[in-house]
Order: structure tokens, then sequence, then C-alpha cells
């Protein structure tokens, strides 16, 4: 039992001394960046100085756990014993698609299909069929719901450039 304890305790600690390196990253990075306040007093590097503390905090809670026995008192891993490579491959193409269609098709579009095939691995990893022609355009109107108020939302509120279809910016 020790044994495998001891085993079960180093990929525990590999994490935390992870998690620490990333914060010495992050802190490494967060000094690099101009220091002078901007508005409401707050520079350009208070935000990655935050994030860099909470990751070296949550590093040394790592550390302490896996170092004072590991993670005593976690569940059984649910689900599979072995990965399900087919709804793996349905969420890669919609992300790889989107990345690769953006600058064709435009932003809406691309996260649109991307939402759809994403959405077809998602119901397979549960066990439920992909569904016909139907299911299909309920998942290009939901896409397509979720993605243009997202467009919108930033190329005219926020006025970040993000492609288009056509040279208008409404879609």
């Amino acid at each position: 039992m020790a044994a495998q304890v001891a085993g079960d305790q180093a990929p525990q600690r590999a994490i935390g001394f992870i998690a620490l390196a990333l914060a010495g990253v992050m802190a490494f990075g967060a000094s690099q960046i101009p220091s002078e306040a901007g508005y409401a007093g707050v520079g350009p590097n208070f935000l990655p100085w935050v994030v860099s503390i909470a990751l070296a905090l949550c590093g040394a809670g790592l550390l302490l756990e896996a170092f004072s026995g590991g993670f005593r008192h976690r569940e059984e891993p649910s689900g599979a014993a072995r990965g399900d490579w087919p709804p793996l491959l349905w969420v890669s193409a919609g992300v790889l698609a989107n990345a690769a269609l953006i600058t064709t098709i435009g932003f809406i579009l691309s996260c649109t299909a991307c939402y759809m095939l994403a959405v077809r691995g998602l119901r397979q990893s549960e066990g439920q069929g992909a569904g016909g022609a139907r299911q299909l355009a309920i998942d290009f109107v939901t896409g397509f719901l979720i993605a243009g108020p997202a467009f919108w939302l930033f190329t005219k509120v926020l006025a970040i450039n993000l492609p288009g279809l056509t040279g208008t910016g409404w879609i």
C-alpha cells in the first residue's frame, strides 16, 4: 500500500511544482511590463501579477497537500477506462475548422461550424446519437445565435476587429 501511495503522490507533487514554475514564468513576464499607473491607478502589469500570485498560492497548496500524504479523500475517477476517440475527433475538427475558416467565411459562420461539430462530438461522448437533418438545423441556428451576438459585441461595443463575411461589418 505504501508503494502505491508514494507512486500516486509523485504526479501530485509534479503538478504542484509545475504550477509554481508557471507562476514564476508569469511573474517574470509581469516584471517586464511597464508599471506606470493608468486609469484608476492601476498599471498594465497589475492583472498579470494577480494571476501569478494566485497561481503560486495554488501551487503551494497543491505541494502542501501532496507532501502531507496526498489527496486522501479523492473519489475514484468516473468515466470509461479508455478514451473515446471519435467524439474527441469531432470536437478537434470543430476547433480546427474554426481556425482554418475564420478568415475565409468570417467569425460568425466559422464559430457556428465549430459549434455544430463540437456538439456532435459531445453528444456522441454521452452515448446519444448524432441526430438527423433536424438536429443539424437546430445546431446551426443555436451556433449562429451564440456567435452572432458575440461578434457584434466584440466589433461594435468593444471595437475589436474580427473577420466578417461582408465588408459592412454586420456579418
